[in-house]
Parts: C-alpha cells; structure tokens; sequence
C-alpha cells in the first residue's frame, strides 16, 4: 500500500480499513471501485445520456479517495499527466481527481490480488516514456 504515490501512514491506514483485509470481498477491480464510489455512473434513456457521479459509496473511502488523488499529484509524474490530459478533455478539477482515483483504485485492487507493489512505468507507461525521451 505504501509503494503508490500519495498514499502516506493515514492515508493508507484509512483505506485499508476500510476496504478490509480480505482479499476475494471484491470480485472484480470493479465491484470495489463502486464501493468507493469513483466509478461513474451511465444513465441512457432515449436520446439523452448523461455520466455522473455515484451518491451511493463509501463516504470515508470517497473522502481519503480525493485527498489521495490531490498528493499524488506532487509525487507522481505519471499521475500529474494523467490529471492534465483530464483537464485538457474538458473535465472540471473534481472529475479528474475521480478518475485519477478511480485508476489508482484499479491498479490497487491489481495489486492487492496479486502481491504485487506499485510500480509508476506500468501504470503510467505514456508519461514513463515521455519522461524518458525528454532525458535523453
């Protein structure tokens, strides 16, 4: 928990309280981020569709959620790009904070099933090889 960007004693405390130590409570990367509450929802009726955001979540995963997302901004370059390509499409500061959340909660539901750490150059692999050619 401690090897992702952003996620420091508290924050990682928190979220794996509440997300629990059990490691088949969530069957897919999915199920857990509709539990968090970073996976949008889709309505469609007709013509109309609209994206929005879930009510229905786990408040304090959702609140650790953001403040994670907002630190990992500082200490992650490939978050940091991410976050700006987001803004770049045309979402608001809050919705590419969910979305960046809600990546970071794919690569940990990853990461927890298989015992793996984090590591940035697959999880961000654009802004790893950015990186790269701007160094050489």
């Amino acid at each position: 928990m401690r090897s992702f960007p952003g996620l420091a004693a508290l924050t990682g405390a928190r979220v794996l309280a509440e997300i629990g130590d059990d490691r088949t409570r969530f069957a897919t990367a999915g199920s857990l981020k509709a539990y968090a509450g970073s996976a949008p929802i889709t309505r469609a009726s007709g013509k109309s569709c609209k994206v929005m955001s879930r009510k229905v979540k786990n408040q304090r995963l959702a609140a650790v959620g953001y403040v994670w997302a907002f630190n990992s901004l500082t200490r992650s370059p490939g978050a940091r790009a991410h976050y700006d390509r987001r803004r770049a499409a045309g979402d608001r500061h809050i919705a590419a904070q969910r979305n960046l959340f809600n990546r970071f909660m794919g690569m940990l539901f990853h990461c927890l099933q298989n015992g793996h750490t984090h590591d940035e150059a697959a999880a961000f692999p654009q802004a790893s090889a950015a990186i790269r050619a701007a160094a050489a």
